[in-house]
């Protein structure tokens, strides 16, 4: 794509036509303040089977949607609570807005190409307005404003991105990581498309990159089989040492994410088919590892790789696609313990890439055909 905005024409609609208005009122919506839950370790024993029920009473699948064209490789919820508004990202560099019980769009569905090839993260801002930004294996993170209708670009480099994340609570910086094992600092505000500052670590590849929610100088890398955290105060050009690290891994680990209310865990997610729980309330030299999960993590080369995430209304439990048969979407106590398969006649293939809703009863799973199919309350 050319340099600065593009247009946000969906390719689904007839030419010139304007976004519908109930997008810019839902994307400009204030998304409701929500009380995380917390439980101590020993508390959270109790509490298994009342949050097992929960989960298996309230929620059962209701929607499924062909959102984008090709092999979804990113999900997320847009924060407003009034409705169900997603956005999904594709093999092919589209982006697609789907808003429940709509009629915009084509049933609900609005299709862009703001990239060229995979849309491998994407993530709504916490700030207001909502701002969705878009990475891609392009080279370019992109910022979606509804209210001028583009597409802006907010960095650019060649080739290789692989990540990102808001390294601010305001989300005005933000730090990517890379196929070539560099991570950079983007300050939103600073005019152009450059990074501040860029950091060589002693790594191949940076699969993945999460900032620590409460102390956000922590930045943690999910590098090739080890885990680093690395304070981003502390960054050289190269060569810089970590604050910890996460041993364990024996082959390639897809994704690394602390626990979103505290910061306490992080989940990972390898190759070596482990989903694994660290214990990092003390940012020591080694973390210590809580517990590990066997799970059947190979998807092969047409499937998006799986990827624990942790649900941001709770510190205590996260989600996962799973291979098995009949197929499914499982949701983990931080002890390791099964909470819930979701599953439905409906699912008929794996849903590799999946996300709960940041302040409703609400999880969607993404495939490798372009749908995606949503469990709500």
């Amino acid at each position: 794509k050319p340099e600065g905005p593009i247009s946000m024409e969906p390719i689904n609609m007839e030419e010139d036509s304007s976004l519908p208005p109930e997008l810019l009122k839902l994307w400009t919506e204030v998304a409701h303040l929500f009380t995380m839950t917390y439980f101590s370790l020993a508390r959270s024993q109790i509490c298994l089977c009342d949050l097992a029920n929960s989960f298996g009473m309230k929620m059962t699948i209701t929607f499924v949607a062909k959102v984008v064209k090709s092999r979804i490789f990113s999900v997320a919820f847009h924060p407003c609570s009034s409705r169900l508004l997603m956005a999904a990202g594709d093999k092919l560099g589209g982006v697609g807005l789907w808003n429940l019980d709509s009629d915009m769009g084509d049933e609900g569905v609005l299709l862009f190409e703001p990239h060229v090839q995979p849309v491998v993260c994407m993530a709504f801002s916490r700030s207001h307005p909502t701002d969705l930004l878009t990475l891609s294996y392009d080279g370019t993170l992109r910022s979606t404003d509804v209210e001028k209708a583009v597409f802006d670009e907010v960095y650019r480099i060649k080739d290789g991105l692989r990540t990102f994340d808001f390294l601010s609570h305001d989300c005005s910086t933000l730090v990517t990581g890379d196929w070539y094992g560099d991570v950079a600092i983007v300050d939103r505000r600073t005019p152009g498309t450059s990074h501040e500052s860029l950091h060589s670590l002693d790594t191949k590849t940076v699969r993945c990159v999460h900032v620590h929610p409460v102390q956000k100088q922590y930045i943690m890398v999910a590098e090739n089989s080890i885990v680093s955290i690395y304070d981003a105060r502390c960054l050289k050009a190269s060569s810089t040492e970590p604050v910890s690290q996460l041993y364990g891994h024996s082959k390639s680990i897809s994704s690394a994410y602390f626990s979103p209310g505290t910061g306490n865990r992080v989940v990972t997610t390898c190759l070596d088919n482990n989903i694994r729980i660290y214990d990092t309330s003390e940012l020591t030299s080694r973390a210590p590892l809580l517990t590990s999960i066997q799970q059947n993590l190979y998807t092969g080369r047409w499937l998006s790789k799986l990827q624990a995430t942790w649900d941001p209304k709770r510190d205590d439990c996260f989600v996962v696609g799973s291979m098995q048969r009949p197929r499914r979407v499982q949701v983990f106590h931080e002890s390791g313990q099964l909470q819930h398969s979701f599953q439905d006649p409906e699912i008929t293939t794996v849903l590799s890439v999946t996300a709960f809703h940041p302040t409703r009863n609400a999880l969607l799973g993404g495939n490798a055909s372009g749908r995606l199919y949503v469990f709500t309350d």
